[in-house]
């Protein structure tokens, strides 16, 4: 049966897409960055057993990528689009010398986008019946931007706008383990695939939608790692984002639930259990016109330790759950992908697993904003950050405190299509960071950025 629909889809799709390209416009759109940065520490671990000489090193350096986007339009009902990165490097800074260290937005490697790496080509066909797309594109983002995480995968979609409201529908391959060419391996049927049905509603001051994934996830079964086992997992994840007067609001919820099931007989609990998460986010923003003020809240459900229960936090990532995503960077240190993550290679703190920088998971956050904008090139912003646990480490030395965060960021519009932004966040270190030390210490940290920024 999954032979005959793969037969059935694929001539389909040669139907819809088989056309012939007589004329092509071309359509360029792109961005460059160039920035620099110092870091005050890359480790928030202070003295430890009473001991106040433990190191941290700091480091500084600049850095640039180029992101060029094309697409080559057939006729005003399909075109092809695609996306690349390039020069995506540290300024005098050692090259990656592995072909296997993959970058989360990307489908190229770290190695690839130090040079060139093609991130999204596929061909998007408008009919009647809807928009079809099928080939590498963005996958992830849905709503707000919390959870997204844009990460180019090989999907088909479908999506169809009648009145106000918008149908879709995608099939999405994150990972194939099957035999080919460049996998000798004997297994089969070990795929993780995602299959995803919502609906948008839009109306003149905001929109509305949810939709429903289901993800299965077999990559585990083979080797006995981990014991043979096979996740299955849902999604319902709805959102709303309007308009109402000067305030604009945006809030979503996603629900996660499921199970993980052993293969192989073995009766170890963890991966034996079921699985279940739930995260929500409301952001709200008042513009009055020079100043403006907004505060965010975000809930992401931890998980109790020792129980045949996984209630959240990073480990629902292996059912699909990307928390509060690689897109959402609410502060410029405590739970950044963007600068941290990507170009530090992350802040460290004496547990191992809970690392002080990355997506956001197993949280209460709270922030508020003001900005200020002088001229109608500049806009100045401050804001105070708060985040703790849900559940904190299995450990009686630390509790459930992220720590604050304060940052300040100014960006100038230099033209139309060039800006430049300065930023300082300092972070007070909470003592969830403490580790299973008895006399553990936290320091705090600090981070100083620019950068300039081209887009057209």
């Amino acid at each position: 049966m999954k032979r005959f629909w793969l037969v059935l889809l694929s001539l389909g799709l040669v139907m819809a897409f088989s056309a012939s390209a007589l004329a092509v416009d071309v359509k360029v759109g792109a961005e460059y960055y160039a920035g620099g940065l110092y870091l005050n520490r890359m480790d928030v671990s202070g003295g430890h057993y009473g001991s106040d000489d433990y190191y941290s090193p700091s480091t500084a350096f600049f850095f640039q990528r180029l992101r060029v986007g094309t697409d080559f339009i057939v006729s005003p009902s399909l075109k092809l689009v695609t996306r690349f990165d390039a020069m995506e490097r540290i300024w005098g800074g050692a090259r990656s010398d592995e072909d296997s260290n993959w970058v989360e937005d990307s489908a190229g490697t770290r190695m690839e986008n130090e040079n060139i790496a093609i991130d999204l080509a596929y061909v998007q066909y408008t009919s009647p019946m809807g928009t079809f797309t099928a080939g590498y594109q963005n996958d992830g983002t849905w709503g707000t931007v919390f959870g997204d995480s844009s990460v180019p995968q090989g999907v088909i979609g479908w999506s169809l706008k009648q009145g106000a409201w918008t149908y879709l529908a995608q099939i999405v391959k994150m990972e194939d383990n099957s035999r080919s060419a460049s996998n000798d391996s004997e297994t089969t049927d070990l795929d993780y695939d995602k299959y995803i049905a919502g609906v948008i509603y839009n109306w003149k001051d905001g929109e509305a939608g949810a939709r429903y994934i289901f993800v299965r996830n077999a990559s585990y079964k083979d080797d006995g790692y981990p014991y043979g086992s096979l996740i299955q997992m849902n999604s319902l994840q709805p959102y709303v984002k309007t308009k109402i007067g000067s305030v604009a609001i945006q809030a979503e919820l996603d629900y996660y639930w499921g199970k993980e099931d052993n293969e192989d007989g073995s009766t170890y609990y963890y991966y034996n259990q079921r699985m279940e998460g739930i995260n929500f986010f409301v952001d709200a923003v008042a513009d009055f016109k020079m100043f403006y003020v907004g505060g965010t809240f975000a809930y992401l459900s931890g998980d109790k330790v020792d129980t045949d229960k996984k209630e959240g936090g990073s480990y629902l990532h292996y059912g699909g759950a990307t928390g509060g995503g690689i897109d959402w960077n609410p502060c410029l240190i405590l739970f950044n992908t963007e600068i941290i993550d990507h170009w530090t290679g992350g802040v460290e703190s004496d547990h191992d697993d809970d690392a002080v920088s990355g997506t956001m998971n197993n949280a209460w956050f709270f922030q508020g904003r003001v900005g200020v904008k002088p001229t109608s090139q500049s806009d100045v912003m401050l804001s105070l950050a708060y985040a703790r646990a849900d559940e904190k480490p299995d450990s009686d030395y630390v509790d459930k405190a992220y720590g604050w965060e304060v940052d300040l960021t100014g960006t100038y519009k230099i033209t139309n299509n060039l800006s430049y932004m300065l930023g300082f966040g300092y972070l007070f270190t909470g003592d969830f960071f403490k580790g299973s030390c008895e006399n553990g210490i936290v320091e705090n940290d600090y981070l100083l950025i620019n950068k300039l920024t081209l887009s057209f």
